[in-house]
């Protein structure tokens, strides 16, 4: 792995490469943790849903935005119950964001 390609999620470095991103992207507190299934999964499918039309991810700025609208969607999922009916809609996540 090259240093500085380096994917980390939660508080210990852990992760993979990804493009040439350098840093790190704010993660969000969730109070009231209902249930953790499914977090990784919205997480990574609010990702793939935001880079599968878009190559100007491949720039840090907007990479940046991905991520943050990633790690809102994962932390909406801790707040409701279940896997799939927790998943948030785009305009829940927009919303999560103050967007």
């Amino acid at each position: 792995m090259n240093p500085g390609r380096y994917c980390s999620a939660g508080p210990t470095p852990r992760g993979g490469p990804l493009l040439n991103f350098h840093g790190s992207v704010e993660a969000f507190n969730v109070n009231a943790v209902v249930d953790t299934n499914g977090a990784g999964d919205s997480s990574i499918g609010a990702f793939l849903s935001q880079i599968v039309d878009d190559q100007s991810v491949l720039e840090e700025k907007r990479l940046r935005k991905v991520l943050r609208f990633s790690n809102a969607c994962g932390a909406i999922t801790m707040t409701k119950k279940g896997a799939i009916p927790a998943l948030p809609s785009d305009s829940e996540a927009l919303c999560f964001l103050g967007l």
